[in-house]
């Protein structure tokens, strides 16, 4: 009878004791940020860096710099053939307090990322270029870095008017095989976008471009 009594004893005693408390709880808070701190890296994300807007000669061009990460499961994707479409799109509205909020210019680019196994080599490609890179990092470095991407102007643009301005970038699941949408639409791993950033700007003039900065 004593033998079975002692453990629990010594476990009664370990909790009553302040110190001990304490340093469990601590070593529990460790523990915990560090499970919460690797399915976050696992998990792989988006983040916009810095965004710019400068005209020339009347045109506007856009450039963005960001920061991709690939979870596992998208990295296997792409191994097994499938291709992976970014979005990046960049809209300035006119509010108005009489009627519906006009989109006066926008800038939507789709870029594809896919693996070739038979020339073990990441290929990134729009519309107007493809280019290959033999590793995974290379191909991301390129995709982090959109550069004077000319805006498309839709109604007549004001100096003078305050704009809203918005931009996002995310992985586009509607261009991905039917079965992975379906996997997709149980699972995180599959949602890779930035948050919605929000501001409000004039245009630039020509000789000082209009910067927004997230850098943390």
């Amino acid at each position: 009878m004593m033998v079975s009594f002692t453990p629990c004893c010594r476990s009664v005693n370990f909790f009553m004791n302040p110190n001990r408390l304490i340093q469990f709880f601590l070593f529990y808070m460790v523990v915990s940020l560090g499970f919460s701190a690797a399915g976050a890296s696992a998990n792989g994300g988006i983040q916009v860096r810095t965004f710019q807007l400068e005209v020339v000669e009347n045109d506007y061009f856009v450039s963005v710099e960001s920061g991709i990460e690939l979870n596992p499961t998208l990295e296997q994707a792409l191994k097994k053939g499938v291709v992976l479409y970014f979005v990046t799109k960049f809209t300035l509205v006119e509010p108005r307090w009489y009627w519906l909020d006009n989109e006066v210019a926008r800038l939507k680019t789709r870029i594809g990322l896919r693996y070739s196994t038979l020339t073990r080599q990441y290929q990134l490609s729009d519309p107007t270029f493809t280019k290959y890179f033999f590793t995974l990092k290379e191909a991301l470095q390129m995709l982090e870095r959109l550069h004077k991407q000319q805006l498309i102007v839709l109604s007549e643009l004001s100096k003078t008017s305050d704009y809203h301005a918005t931009l996002r970038l995310w992985l586009d699941l509607t261009r991905m095989p039917k079965p992975f949408q379906v996997e997709a639409l149980g699972s995180n791993v599959w949602n890779l976008s930035s948050e919605r950033l929000q501001w409000r700007m004039k245009l630039p003039s020509p000789d000082q471009p209009f910067q927004f900065s997230n850098q943390q």
